[in-house]
């Protein structure tokens, strides 16, 4: 788990100066409404609190700013320096902090809601990184999953795997000159399980009403629990 987190932490260092640029290129623009969706799953109000779990550069966490409001508070945590950085020179209003998933630095019951985006497959231990997720979720609010998926249809699932492996490492070597890193990522999303089996690691920490909502075709999922 170890080498996992240490190789993850470097390669998403080497690729923070192209990261945003490459999701919005290879998802054809539809990432921004990914992240739109998953946080109106949140149910977030304006004034409350909302954790980011792996936040990167910082996308997913802006969106939930606007749902917060000038009176609430967004964290975003991350394990990467360098994803931090950039986050920070793009929005000045959000609480950044550098921790990991499976050990958040915060209170039980804490935030009105939690977030984590495209990094539940990249982390070290799933079953703890839901655990930290949960426990610092207050009593009867949400945990939003936003990941992507194998598309259910054979036919596109075939085109998918195409695009993934074989497009994807050449468009990311080229633009982040990084084309390992491009490698890993396919790889990471075909062998990350299905959405029901994901749904069962979700109830398995505890969640309940799981729901999961697959977008774009299937090629990402988001879940939503809720804490008892």
């Amino acid at each position: 788990m170890e080498g996992k987190a240490a190789y993850v932490r470097h390669a998403f260092s080497a690729i923070a100066d192209t990261y945003d640029l490459l999701n919005t290129l290879l998802s054809l623009n539809r990432d921004k409404y990914w992240r739109k969706f998953a946080v109106s799953k949140t149910d977030l109000k304006r004034g409350e609190a909302a954790l980011d779990v792996a936040t990167g550069t910082g996308k997913l966490a802006i969106e939930l700013t606007k749902r917060a409001g000038e009176r609430g508070k967004v964290v975003g945590i991350d394990f990467c320096g360098r994803m931090l950085y950039k986050a920070k020179n793009r929005k000045k209003n959000i609480e950044l902090m550098l921790a990991t998933s499976e050990s958040l630095p915060f209170p039980d019951n804490t935030f009105d809601c939690a977030t984590i985006g495209f990094a539940l497959r990249n982390v070290a231990d799933i079953k703890k990184t839901l655990q930290e997720i949960t426990r610092v979720v207050k009593p009867g609010r949400k945990v939003v999953c936003l990941e992507f998926a194998r598309p259910p249809h054979q036919l596109f699932q075939k085109i998918y795997r195409f695009s993934l492996f074989a497009i994807l490492p050449v468009i990311g070597g080229l633009i982040s000159r990084q084309k390992e890193v491009y490698a890993y990522l396919p790889r990471s999303i075909m062998e990350f399980p299905a959405p029901e089996e994901v749904k069962q690691l979700i109830e398995g920490v505890g969640l309940k009403d799981v729901q999961f909502y697959p977008l774009t075709w299937g090629i990402v999922t988001v879940h939503v629990g809720t804490k008892g």
